[in-house]
């Protein structure tokens, strides 16, 4: 009777130790969670739909004023690559876009991007080949990558600033990747717009 005993105890202390690091390792109630970020274009302006006249605002859309003889030609964001994401480890879809912005800054940019939420995620650009498939789930750290930051939520559209001095001809794909597992939740292959 009293090894029984013994033997229950000594497996609940078990069971306490292994959910105390599996818990915080894993963080599996993040499978049910969503961070939504809506991040506008940045440069873009937005419009004020507020006004003091009780009629509905309006919006010219300028054929009918003369140009400013002071305005200089108009600036927009260009779309330099683009891609379509594919799931990998975790149900991933949405696209993300290489956007240079009038100031000559550049971005990755992406947008109805929907995946799981997770432990320790980052943006990473890459040089490695979009595989789908479990074959795709491990490639990104085997050749170069960038990483641009965290993942700022794993619903919505972000934007991720890509430094001056980052050559994208090096650069052929993005990843969502789970730097505690090494591994790649979703990923689109960018190709010149």
């Amino acid at each position: 009777m009293k090894s029984r005993r013994t033997i229950a105890i000594g497996t609940a202390l078990a069971a306490v130790a292994v959910l105390a690091i599996a818990l915080p390792l894993f963080q599996p109630w993040r499978l049910f969670t969503d961070k939504v970020v809506d991040e506008a274009l940045p440069g873009a302006a937005p419009v004020s739909m507020t006004s003091s006249s009780p009629a509905p605002p309006t919006i010219s859309d300028g054929r009918d004023s003369a140009p400013s003889p002071t305005a200089g030609p108009p600036s927009a964001a260009v779309q330099l690559a683009v891609g379509r994401f594919i799931t990998h480890e975790h149900g991933t879809s949405g696209s993300a876009a290489i956007v240079r912005l009038p100031d000559g800054s550049r971005i990755l940019r992406l947008e109805q991007l929907a995946t799981s939420d997770g432990p320790d995620l980052e943006v990473w650009l890459s040089d490695a080949e979009v595989v789908k498939g479990k074959a795709g789930w491990h490639v990104f750290d085997d050749g170069r990558y960038l990483s641009l930051g965290r993942l700022k939520g794993n619903q919505g559209n972000q934007n991720y600033p890509i430094p001056a001095d980052v050559d994208l001809k090096n650069f052929s794909s993005v990843s969502i990747w789970c730097n505690r597992f090494n591994v790649s939740f979703g990923a689109a292959a960018l190709t010149p717009a």
